[in-house]
């Protein structure tokens, strides 16, 4: 419910406005001038305010500045003018004011003045929320998110990082799993000393193990000195190894034997090293597919997996991204110097409905590119690629689609379609439910469609806030 407050010295005028803007999510009330508007707000903290600038006492401009001045939260406002008067409405701008209205005005104009001042306002509202749940998330470093499945992993990561025990992380790329490495070390008992990180993807297979065990001179042709290997390098600290799942099956077992008596020989060495190193692996592929195909260790992957972490893809936590796209506008407009401090609805809709194959790694360069090229002080639609404005959530497969193909084998066409088509805006509508915390009005805006319609189609699918992980409104 948003409230209005309407200052008009003119009993006609007041009584137009409030006709025209009479609707169930609006609370209206009026003053006949300034100063009884200046207790007003103070008394009932407005969220909108039309105001008119010519009134007898204390004058709308006068008032203006008082409420700039004088209010930590001052409500928007909207000045409301005679026509031919915009250069003063200019100035109201100028010391704060939000929009401004000329008389006389129309009455579908007035309505879409206020609702985009309504969407303002919830937007700078949702904006100081994600701003107190990321400050209330530094707690875990880099990581950003307050979703069941976050809220999961950050439980595990308490739990395993006082102690040494080995960690395997899953997950597709771009999840976070180097973060919750660094997040596993920050919190350990070895946090004073290194974390040495080894991508095993990105190297050739002859130079791993060399960058793994480290050589001695003249191992190998162009081995001019004794180097020291990643795990030398990671003593008294933690090793962590990316992408464990593309190591050879001959690094595989040198690796099996470092787990369990902690030695290792250099390349073109004799000399048996002990090391005391915390290890934490990382893999986007299932080491159980491997093991069957032959190209993974099944005794390494018991070793690695004493604890195992899965880090969920984006579009398994959608909740979290208005969050994320907070996180990443304030980060990357901080580093260009570009005074962007939001993104729009529309674009924040496009957000949510995109199905993100890249996860929070091509979210992160979405906004970067955006933040960038944009020459606005909001992200729009016009600043996302066309592979987000072009997605449609309707070219995604339902999941259950094959079952409920088999299931309607016997069904007339009508039956099969009625079926299907409901699925979909059960799963669609949950969806858009869960992405805006079970917000009925706000996922009623996402989708385009009045409250009570929403409403009215949760009741015939059967679908509540609260069934879907959500506390209703």
């Amino acid at each position: 419910m948003s409230v209005i407050l309407i200052v008009d010295d003119e009993r006609a005028a007041r009584f137009g406005m409030k006709k025209a803007l009479a609707h169930p999510e609006y609370i209206l009330y009026e003053a006949e001038d300034g100063e009884k508007a200046w207790a007003m707000i103070q008394e009932i903290k407005p969220d909108l305010v039309f105001l008119d600038l010519n009134m007898p006492g204390l004058k709308g401009m006068e008032l203006l500045r008082r409420l700039h001045q004088e209010l930590k939260n001052p409500p928007l406002i909207i000045v409301v003018t005679a026509y031919g008067s915009e250069k003063i409405a200019v100035e109201a701008i100028k010391k704060g004011a939000y929009d401004y209205l000329a008389k006389p005005y129309e009455v579908d104009e007035l309505r879409i003045v206020t609702q985009h001042a309504i969407d303002q306002l919830s937007l700078k509202r949702e904006n100081q929320r994600l701003r107190e749940e990321i400050r209330l998330r530094e707690g875990f470093g880099e990581m950003i998110g307050e979703s069941k499945a976050m809220q999961h992993v950050y439980d595990i990561i308490d739990k395993v990082a006082p102690t040494d025990v080995t960690v395997l992380l899953e997950g597709e790329n771009g999840t976070g799993k180097e973060l919750v490495a660094r997040e596993i070390h920050r919190r350990s008992q070895r946090v004073k000393e290194p974390l040495i990180a080894m991508n095993c993807a990105a190297l050739p297979e002859n130079l791993v193990e060399s960058e793994l065990f480290g050589h001695e001179k003249g191992a190998f042709t162009g081995a001019g000195e004794q180097r020291k290997g990643k795990l030398e390098e990671a003593h008294g600290g933690t090793l962590f190894l990316d992408e464990i799942g593309d190591m050879t099956p001959d690094t595989q077992a040198k690796i099996l034997r470092v787990l369990q008596d902690r030695t290792f020989e250099r390349l073109g060495g004799n000399k048996s090293i002990h090391v005391d190193v915390r290890f934490i692996a990382a893999t986007n592929k299932d080491l159980q597919e491997e093991i069957e195909k032959g190209n993974f260790r099944e005794d390494l992957y018991y070793r690695i997996k004493v604890v195992d972490i899965h880090l969920p893809p984006l579009r398994e936590r959608l909740s979290d991204i208005p969050i994320l796209l907070h996180h990443f506008i304030k980060l990357f407009a901080g580093k260009y110097h570009k005074n962007i401090d939001s993104i729009s609805a529309e674009a924040s809709d496009k957000m949510l409905a995109y199905h993100w194959p890249g996860n929070v790694r091509q979210l992160k360069n979405v906004i970067e590119k955006g933040i960038v090229l944009s020459t606005g002080t909001t992200l729009n639609l016009s600043d996302l690629p066309a592979e987000i404005l072009q997605f449609t959530t309707e070219a995604r497969p339902l999941p259950q689609l094959t079952d409920m193909l088999v299931q309607a084998d016997n069904s007339s066409f009508k039956d099969a379609k009625r079926t299907y088509v409901r699925e979909f805006e059960r799963q669609f509508i949950t969806e858009k439910l869960k992405a805006y915390q079970g917000n009925i009005s706000q996922t009623a805006q996402a989708l385009d469609m009045p409250r009570q319609s929403l409403q009215q189609k949760l009741k015939e699918l059967g679908i509540s806030a609260r069934e879907v992980g959500l506390e209703e409104e």
